[in-house]
């Protein structure tokens, strides 16, 4: 058998940190064998829920990579912190996870790429639903020819708003004081709706739309008085073959894996043949074809190992498996960036905008 895979955690700035770690200490084939915050009291829990002793916790993220020396680090900063963090560790020639978003613009995410890219290891960016059963068995089916040609997706994401829930979806009451203090609410460090969520529509889209990308993009926000980011975005974005619609809310009714709010988050996805309505966390699919044109329900098949989680596949991954080119690739998820840049530059401008190819 192969030894445990290494993997640390570094900056805890994103609640999914907890999470993560969580998948690393249940798999058999990982060993968590460090993790670091400069704030030590982000880290307490974690610490205490997976037995982690003193001398591989640590606030200074070079002594974490250089007495610890993880083949995987995961990272979990504030969205405009990526590009930095991802550049820091990579220098330490190791595997990177980074958590959704990909980054803050394009140019921070190409240079994420070439920062990974010249150590020889893997970059990876996790977004939570393509772990979503449901959406697996969407995918399928497209793949399998069931609807035809994918010409359209619609995705409705969000949920009551980032400070609801901490790690494990345990919730909280968060205060106005919360938001003041919170990076989810400060536009220099990457907050807002459209950056937090439209990635999800964008790369999980350009997963089932097999990689196509629009021409065009057009995006209109919601930004109350008195907050700096937004919190409501509408993103239609224009293909050789017709339109497909992103929106982004936080202050959904209720929380997606609780109870479904109105509207409901996930994806309604057109093809040429037949349609598929899937729901985050939903147990089954609705799919329309042509032979059979009135809305069916489907079970969606559970989940397997290594295909549960992020590091499921990345320890499966780096023991030799091929590197899907999916959600988690930097190929597809940099087609997602290259949509959220061109909402925001829309949104800012109030126009229509090509489709960003380049950094600026």
């Amino acid at each position: 058998m192969n030894a445990p895979l290494r993997i640390a955690g570094i900056n805890f700035d994103h609640m999914h940190m907890g999470d993560l770690l969580r998948m690393v200490h249940e798999h058999p084939g990982a060993e968590l064998v460090g993790m670091c915050d400069e704030q030590p009291a982000r880290m307490e829990a974690a610490a205490r829920n997976f037995s982690l002793p003193a001398e591989r916790v640590f606030t200074d993220y070079r002594a974490c990579l250089e007495r610890t020396r993880p083949e995987l680090v995961i990272l979990c900063p504030a969205a405009a912190e990526h590009g930095p963090w991802t550049q820091r560790v990579a220098e330490y020639g190791v595997n990177v996870l980074v958590e959704k978003p990909f980054a803050a613009s394009l140019a921070e995410a190409d240079a994420m790429i070439a920062a990974v890219c010249a150590t020889g290891k893997l970059l990876a960016i996790n977004w939570p639903l393509r772990w979503v059963a449901a959406y697996v068995e969407t995918k399928r089916l497209i793949d399998a020819g069931e609807i035809g040609e994918v010409i359209e997706f619609h995705h409705y994401g969000g949920n009551r708003g980032p400070l609801f829930h901490t790690a494990g979806k345990i919730e909280t009451t968060p205060t106005a004081e919360d938001k003041a203090r919170s990076w989810f609410y400060d536009a220099a460090r990457g907050g807002g709706s459209l950056l937090d969520y439209a990635g999800y529509g964008a790369t999980i889209g350009t997963w089932l739309m097999n990689g196509r990308k629009p021409s065009e993009v057009t995006a209109v926000v919601d930004q109350p008085a008195g907050l700096a980011v937004d919190e409501h975005s509408v993103i239609v974005c224009r293909y050789a073959q017709g339109l497909s619609k992103i929106e982004t809310r936080w202050g959904t009714f209720t929380d997606p894996w609780i109870v479904q709010p109105q509207p409901r988050c996930g994806f309604t996805i057109v093809g040429t043949e037949g349609t598929i309505a899937a729901l985050d966390y939903a147990a089954t699919i609705s799919v329309q074809t042509r032979a059979r044109p009135e809305p069916t329900e489907r079970a969606v098949p559970p989940l397997e190992p290594p295909f549960q989680n992020p590091i499921q596949y990345l320890v499966h991954v780096l023991a030799g498996a091929e590197f899907e080119r999916g959600p988690l690739h930097p190929e597809i998820a940099r087609i997602g960036q290259q949509i959220v840049d061109s909402a925001m530059l829309s949104a800012r401008e109030r126009r229509t905008v090509p489709l960003v190819e380049t950094a600026a």
